[in-house]
């Protein structure tokens, strides 16, 4: 089991898209010279003070690639660190050389675990053991304090590994909400698509029982309307029945849409007053977009119900227009950050950028929770038809 473990920690690639540099890495970068500079010139007792001047902008320099290259930036500095350990041995110098800004090592440290991959972390993770068995050595401080100076050097890469570990993690649950999203896309897909076939399957049979004194032609065509239907049908279910739970059918009824929103505003025990605002022509949506608007107001509705602090009023506005339906999802309780921006909602934003619209929810203004959502609700003339109402 041990050696499986330290296999799949040899194979462990490196985190993907890794910033190389954002902009708080140059203002650090700032900050770190600007800090050297002044305890070069402030600090009497400094020891060797140009090469540990040069040692430590070093350091700060190597801070930019940390995140790229992060065993070769640890290589690097540590190996900087042996040299002026030896330099300090052959010239029996018993004071340490460095500034204290050359403490950014432990940024490099944390980087090592949290952006290399698993051959780096091993190889890296040696580097710094070696490096730091050599200094406690060579150092003459008791031996308590050698062992708090190396559980300190290595506090960064623990902290750097469990950061690494949460974001995978939480990385991990979002593609399996992502992963629900579209799962339930394809059911009501395939719920909308089995729906009409199915129709299309018993008008043809119906044409085939009335054309008995048509031409043959009429109804070989209608057999083979049928037949291509029913083809469809089969061909649907078998490429989402591994989507859907074992001994789940097919439903051929549509999903539910804008037609349902009263009744979902309705919905007995809440206890905010909800406006339902309903414009434009939104009787002929496209079925997964009419799908998609009922579940975006049924999400924020169900949020607001449970986490809106002092809110009494929820305003829920769909508007059609030309070629996009706008949903708004608004209500007035009092601000409490970025509380509600959960897996749900990361669940609504996969469903809308499949779809090729955008939604986007955060604090308002003043006051509340607010949720936008565009979807393109345009289809072409020949293929316009209502929707039934329930």
């Amino acid at each position: 089991m041990l050696r499986d473990d330290l296999r799949t920690l040899w194979t462990e690639p490196r985190p993907p898209d890794a910033p190389a540099r954002v902009r708080r890495d140059w203002a650090l970068l700032g900050a770190g010279l600007a800090g050297v500079a002044l305890e070069a010139t402030l600090r009497e007792n400094v020891v060797w003070r140009p090469v540990a001047v040069v040692f430590a902008v070093w350091l700060w320099l190597l801070l930019l690639w940390r995140r790229t290259r992060p065993l070769a930036v640890v290589t690097l500095a540590f190996g900087s660190v042996v040299l002026l350990t030896v330099a300090s041995l052959v010239a029996a110098q018993r004071e340490s050389v460095g500034l204290y800004t050359g403490v950014v090592v432990l940024v490099l440290v944390y980087a090592l675990p949290r952006w290399g991959s698993g051959r780096e972390i091993v190889l890296g993770g040696a580097v710094i053991l070696a490096v730091g068995a050599l200094c406690v050595v060579a150092d003459e401080t008791p031996v308590v304090e050698k062992v708090v100076g190396l559980v300190f050097l290595l506090l960064p890469g623990v902290v750097g590994a469990a950061v690494r570990f949460w974001v995978t993690a939480r990385e991990r649950q979002l593609e399996q909400v992502r992963s629900r999203e579209r799962e339930q896309l394809a059911r009501e897909l395939h719920d909308t698509v089995a729906h009409h076939v199915s129709a299309m399957v018993i008008i043809a049979q119906a044409g085939g029982v009335l054309a008995g004194t048509d031409p043959s032609a009429a109804v070989k065509a209608l057999e083979e309307v049928e037949e291509e239907g029913a083809r469809t049908l089969e061909e649907m279910r078998a490429m989402v029945a591994a989507l859907r739970d074992r001994g789940v059918g097919a439903e051929l009824a549509p999903p539910a849409g804008v037609a349902d929103l009263e009744r979902l505003v309705r919905t007995p025990g809440g206890r905010l007053r909800v406006d339902l605002r309903l414009d434009g022509e939104l009787d002929a949506l496209p079925p997964a977009v009419d799908a998609a608007v009922y579940r975006i107001v049924q999400e924020s509705v169900t949020n607001a119900l449970r986490h809106a602090v002092d809110a009494t009023e929820l305003v829920v506005q769909v508007a059609a227009e030309r070629h996009t339906v706008r949903v708004s999802v608004r209500d007035n309780g009092r601000r409490t950050g970025r509380g509600r921006d959960g897996y749900g909602l990361t669940g609504l934003r996969e469903r809308a950028t499949l779809l090729g619209g955008t939604l986007r929810a955060g604090p308002g203004t003043d006051r509340g929770w607010h949720v936008e959502a565009e979807l393109p609700g345009a289809r072409s003339e020949s293929r316009v038809h209502s929707r039934p109402r329930r």
